[in-house]
């Protein structure tokens, strides 16, 4: 998690509270579908230690979700399941991608650091050196002719 710690008593979007009669209610979809949706797999809601099923807001999300999807766009139930599959995933991908920008960041600060501490022990009284500039002039070396003494 996050590393703090969170109040039990405090609702999020994933605490299940509704019974199946008010997610139905609340979703616009009937008891039964509900129960067909979650036989599917399309919305997995909680259960309690009776095997009874809680819903939570993400779910009654979910299913309004997948009614959009099979009424207005005609998107089977198989194909529903996919395209959730897909966005868990690319979610759960989008997460990872942050969570590693994130040791990036930090990762880089540290070189940073590490660079700088270099940098700041080098001796200051070493003259650097500096390469004789190349030229593209032709130098032509001839020997001294020996005289011939006779």
């Amino acid at each position: 998690m996050d590393g703090r710690r969170r109040n039990p008593y405090e609702l999020t979007q994933d605490t299940p509270v509704y019974v199946i009669s008010v997610a139905a209610q609340l979703s616009g979809l009937h008891p039964q579908t509900l129960r067909q949706y979650d036989r599917l797999g399309l919305v997995s809601p909680d259960r309690t230690a009776g095997r009874g099923r809680r819903y939570s807001a993400r779910d009654i999300e979910l299913l309004r979700q997948v009614q959009q999807l099979s009424q207005t766009e005609g998107i089977n139930l198989a194909g529903i399941k996919r395209i959730i599959e897909l966005e868990d995933q690319v979610a759960a991908l989008q997460a990872r991608v942050a969570e590693l920008e994130g040791a990036l960041d930090g990762v880089a600060a540290t070189m940073r650091q590490r660079e700088a501490a270099v940098h700041a022990s080098y001796r200051r009284d070493l003259v650097p050196y500096q390469e004789v500039q190349q030229t593209s002039a032709l130098v032509v070396w001839r020997p001294k002719r020996q005289q011939q003494t006779d």
